[in-house]
């Protein structure tokens, strides 16, 4: 079994080069039977389904990127975590847009490096522009033509910002998009900013060679990754 709070006997003599994480990335082949079942609930699921991935979900030997080491030090909340988040990208009534627009309205609002990496990548192939994505990355509402796509930002920007929904957003929500989507979005919302805090707090930023998101000067809501969300 893995020590939790060390990781020693993992990769503290075998990482490449610096790395300010506080939880050493695990390699596959020192994982308990409990954490292997998260490792291929996560390589093996829909996340890796299909053709190829929008972004990496482990490194060149194997070890897991972004929030995903993380759940591995804990499998009992690791496994059904994944499972939430693997729920929200592909079982909810949303379309594609819709949930990326939410997710990356969350990793703008908490400034988590990850998240938006990730997610930016998931945005494009699914057709979110160069100025749609500049605008949720700036805080700004983008000039979006479907009036669901618009529900949802206002909604996901409302409880990203303030945690709660103004009654007038809530009704037009529950009117445009129905109660089940409401309750998919609270979630997601929160499924991301939990995700975002993992993040800030064990020093996660964005895979080794790869460029961390441009944020608009000032001051977040909340400070981002962590050291550098999803």
């Amino acid at each position: 079994m893995i020590d939790p709070v060390s990781g020693e006997d993992v990769n503290d003599r075998r990482r490449r080069g610096p790395s300010a994480t506080r939880l050493p990335l695990l390699l596959p082949g020192s994982l308990s039977d409990e954490q292997r079942a998260v490792y291929e609930a996560v390589t093996g699921g829909p996340r890796a389904a299909g053709r190829t991935p929008p972004f990496a979900l482990a490194d060149d030997i194997g070890r897991l990127h972004g929030p995903f080491n993380a759940m591995l030090y804990s499998p009992p909340v690791g496994l059904p975590l994944q499972d939430l988040g693997a729920a929200l990208r592909f079982r909810t009534a949303f379309t594609k847009r819709e949930r990326e627009i939410a997710t990356l309205v969350v990793a703008a609002h908490v400034r988590s490096d990850y998240e938006w990496y990730a997610h930016e990548r998931i945005g494009r192939r699914h057709g979110l522009t160069d100025a749609e994505l500049d605008a949720l990355r700036e805080g700004r509402a983008p000039m979006l033509g479907d009036v669901r796509e618009r529900v949802v930002h206002e909604a996901a920007r409302q409880l990203a910002a303030e945690g709660d929904l103004a009654d007038a957003v809530y009704t037009e929500a529950v009117a445009t998009l129905g109660r089940g989507a409401v309750v998919e979005l609270v979630t997601l919302v929160g499924y991301y900013k939990a995700l975002a805090l993992q993040l800030r707090v064990f020093r996660v930023g964005v895979p080794d060679g790869e460029e961390p998101p441009a944020w608009p000067a000032g001051d977040a809501a909340e400070p981002g990754r962590g050291g550098a969300g999803a």
